[in-house]
């Protein structure tokens, strides 16, 4: 049987590839040349290829395989790359390092599926299939969110998810670090903030089942681990966005500091049920300088340019019944309570633009979000349009294509998950970032697409990469290679399986 076209092996699939005839042999013996700049590319190349291969890819100035950065390279961006490969020499080409590093995920897709292996790996020739590729992604964000809040990850596991979205050409991981369930932020001002909101009990009172834990459940980070992830997805052409909720969405936080609530003497614990709590911050000054204290030492640790607060699913009872929020209301000309959730988004964002960072935020109509905040439209495509129109940038991540909390399939040995319609595997394909019917300039400004991964369900990393893989793979090939066929798709993601399984990872079949 004759072997599949060479972009019918890769996954995304490439921008352009001509396979040549022939192929190219790694040995002890082979070395790298490593131009000015492509020091990191080396570096993750051999990092990857150690462990099964174990090649040592020694530097030297004649080597078979240059890794080298051009700026002339205009036409390639930011993330993309040329890569050439013969029978006696290899050539990657980017403009910048960013492309680098996905072209040596694309080396790593091209050789034996075995390469992929954790321990070493015996009797193995190592080749790549000569080739020409030209790639450049489809949409400049492709983002995959994690929710540690409702269940806490370690970090050893955030590094793994890491290497997978690398893998995948996906280049934002969206860390979510806090929520109702819990705070998983360290923050040196406030370290009851995770001493107490880190922690929740096991829920005592009312009904057991879907709306409650029921587990006694607790987690939080370093700082040490939170900035070593930072580097180690930063070396692989990942950045790790963070997301502290604000002004709803934040029990957690009011467990460990009642005072910055509507009710100050109210005692509060971590919550424990799902769902959307109707405890919110207050709009007094106190609030407004413990959210920049949080958000200053978010940024020492995160120097991602983008920064989530949240924003979304913000109850007004309390404030429609607080004195304060009252007199906030008169004082700043507002017309009510949900004119008062406008002022303090625009407050927080105004303070991280001044900081040189731009402020993110989920939005339920498209509409809502102050001016220069980038929307993540997760409810209706036509939130998309609606944002972009406006002038916002925007990240389409609808729910009923990029939520992977949701079932994948029907079928009795489906575990538990969020209750609603199915997310399949062809849901995730079919999903194009720009709505139908966008214009050019309302177009321009869809970034791109993200996966979404609450864990109200999902406490575990198998159950994690469960629902995950391979709908995962779907969103990262939509977001960078473009639409493609269904049957096309199909057939690169039964090869892509085999280096899943390398991977030991936990996939639905």
């Amino acid at each position: 049987m004759p072997a599949p076209p060479l972009d019918a092996t890769l996954l995304p699939r490439p921008t352009k590839a001509r396979a040549r005839s022939g192929q190219f042999t790694f040995t002890a013996d082979t070395c790298l040349r490593v131009g000015e700049g492509a020091e990191g590319a080396a570096r993750l190349l051999r990092t990857l290829l150690a462990p099964a291969a174990g090649l040592p890819l020694r530097p030297a100035d004649d080597a078979e395989v240059v890794l080298a950065l051009d700026p002339d390279l205009t036409g390639l961006g930011h993330e993309g790359y040329g890569l050439t490969v013969g029978p006696h020499s290899v050539l990657l080409r980017a403009a910048r390092l960013t492309g680098l590093l996905r072209g040596v995920q694309t080396i790593r897709q091209l050789l034996p599926v075995r390469a992929l292996a954790r321990t070493p790996q015996r009797g193995v020739r190592w080749t790549l299939p000569c080739a020409e590729i030209t790639d450049v992604p489809r949409h400049p964000w492709r983002g995959a969110m994690l929710d540690v809040a409702r269940h806490f990850q370690p970090v050893e596991y955030l590094r793994r998810y890491v290497d997978l979205l690398a893998l995948h050409k996906i280049n934002v991981f969206h860390l979510h670090l806090t929520d109702d369930q819990g705070w998983r932020m360290p923050v040196t001002a406030y370290p009851e903030l995770t001493e107490i909101g880190g922690h929740r009990t096991q829920s005592m009172t009312g009904p057991t089942g879907d709306d409650f834990d029921g587990i006694a459940h607790s987690g939080a980070y370093t700082r040490a681990e939170l900035a070593g992830l930072v580097a180690y997805a930063s070396a692989r052409g990942v950045t790790v966005m963070p997301e502290i909720e604000m002004p709803g969405h934040v029990r957690a936080a009011l467990a460990a500091r009642p005072g910055l609530g509507n009710d100050p003497g109210r005692s509060l614990e971590v919550w424990t049920r799902w769902g959307v709590c109707d405890t919110v911050l207050g709009v007094h000054d106190e609030v407004l300088d413990f959210c920049r204290t949080v958000l200053e030492e978010v940024m020492e640790l995160f120097p991602s340019p983008y920064l989530h607060i949240g924003g979304d699913e913000c109850p007004l009872t309390e404030w429609e019944r607080s004195p304060l929020a009252r007199a906030r209301i008169a004082a700043e000309g507002l017309s009510g309570p949900a004119d008062l959730h406008r002022w303090f988004l625009g407050r927080i964002g105004d303070f991280l633009v001044r900081n040189g960072r731009r402020p993110v935020g989920w939005a339920e109509n498209g509409t809502e979000l102050p001016a220069g905040f980038t929307v993540m439209a997760w409810r209706d495509p036509a939130h998309v349009l609606a944002a972009a129109r406006r002038g916002h940038d925007v990240i389409n991540a609808h729910y009923r294509a990029t939520y992977l909390d949701y079932p994948q399939s029907a079928g009795p040995q489906e575990p538990p998950g969020q209750p609603g319609a199915v997310v399949g595997l062809r849901d995730v394909h079919g999903h194009d970032p720009v709505p139908e019917g966008a214009a050019p300039d309302v177009a321009a400004r869809v970034l791109g697409t993200q996966a979404q991964m609450w864990t109200e369900f999902a406490a575990t990393p198998e159950r994690l990469e469960y629902l995950s893989y391979p709908r995962m793979c779907a969103l990262a090939d939509r977001g960078w290679s473009g639409p493609t066929e269904w049957g096309d798709f199909r057939s690169r993601l039964d090869l892509h399986t085999t280096r899943l399984d390398a991977l030991e990872v936990r996939r639905h079949a």
